[in-house]
């Protein structure tokens, strides 16, 4: 690892399992990453939505006790937050609206430079739409230090007039008003699906959307600004998805707004190396709205390289996979090339 010069490190209690934030520094600014786990082991990184950072964007799938286990007995884990979205136990800083804006290309650039960090060979990557899309990048820039892409809700075109006009509307509000009411209700629509922020008499907005509200406010406008500037100037990569040579699963809610560009994105890949999952009722943060959805197309997919369930773990209903079950078939790379069928999780209260 670099010299301790070069990072502030944080212990936290957030999460039963010990974490560590450090603060790093690149040529392109300093970025936080939080690391859980074994450092020997291989790397999953990932990086969240818009405005958001890894508690607001991945704490659902992470606090799934069977994926969880999955992830962490197979891998270390590092979160990466974007500019200006570290977790609040180092503070935000805010930045200046003169300091220059870092492009996507730039950020894309600045995990390599944390990979570098860290010394990390080649990672696994996951990340949540504009993550999804920076870890896109990144991949193929950088082919041969990825493992493999787990992209939920991605993009992978220019923004369309529609998604451009929406961003261009938060930034002025941004600008003007900082992080308001209305700035939120059109992030929480492009995280969850609609019937999950509205709520009814009935069923009241959920938890998840509200812990999401709350987080929000607590968003440096300048920043979420920023890198939302960066976004809404994204080229379109789609001709470059071909050549991507790492396994990639794609999972989208069917309510998100960037359904249709990741089903796109899935035709533009290699059949062979890519698989996609439609999640029903959701949004485009599977992760936090259903993130049991995810459990047995992250299983199917790990072991295409090898990684398993720890065998001491008590195995679900809603997962019914052991490596002794698994036909052979499935380990074949032709097998990613299989459309999953749209699924759903989402239970009764009563039994």
């Amino acid at each position: 690892m670099g010299d301790s010069s070069d990072s502030v490190s944080v212990d936290m209690e957030t999460f039963s399992v010990a974490g560590k934030e450090h603060l790093v520094k690149t040529g392109r600014g300093s970025v936080s990453v939080v690391v859980f786990g074994d450092q020997d082991k291989p790397a999953l990184i990932t990086y969240p939505d818009l405005a958001l950072n890894y508690m607001s964007c991945f704490q659902g799938v992470f606090f799934c006790p069977e994926a969880f286990s999955l992830l962490l007995h197979n891998f270390c884990i590092y979160h990466i937050s974007p500019p200006g979205h570290e977790f609040l136990q180092l503070g935000a800083a805010v930045m200046s609206l003169d300091d220059p804006i870092l492009s996507v290309d730039d950020l894309a650039d600045q995990i390599a430079e944390v990979l570098d960090y860290f010394r990390l060979g080649k990672v696994m990557c996951m990340g949540v739409t504009a993550g999804a899309y920076i870890l896109t990048l990144f991949a193929l820039k950088y082919t041969q230090r990825v493992m493999g892409l787990i992209l939920v809700s991605p993009l992978c075109k220019a923004p369309s007039w529609t998604e451009w006009l929406c961003n261009k509307v938060m930034t002025n509000l941004l600008y003007i008003c900082g992080m308001c009411s209305l700035v939120k209700e059109l992030l929480l629509l492009r995280y969850f699906s609609k019937q999950e922020v509205r709520g009814s008499v009935e069923v009241p907005e959920s938890d998840v959307v509200q812990s999401c509200r709350r987080l929000l406010g607590e968003r440096q406008s300048s920043n979420v600004l920023r890198l939302l500037e960066a976004i809404n100037e994204r080229p379109d990569i789609t001709k470059g998805l071909r050549k991507l040579q790492c396994r990639s699963l794609i999972v989208v809610g069917e309510n998100s707004p960037f359904h249709s560009e990741a089903l796109h994105m899935t035709s533009k890949l290699d059949r062979r190396f890519s698989a996609l999952v439609e999640v029903q009722a959701c949004g485009s943060m599977v992760t936090e709205e259903q993130p049991d959805a995810m459990l047995i197309p992250l299983e199917y997919f790990l072991m295409g390289f090898g990684f398993y369930r720890p065998s001491q773990c008590n195995v679900s209903p809603r997962s019914p996979l052991s490596p002794t079950s698994i036909s052979p078939e499935l380990f074949s790379p032709e097998s990613m090339g299989l459309k999953l069928k749209p699924i759903k999780t989402r239970f009764s209260g009563e039994v």
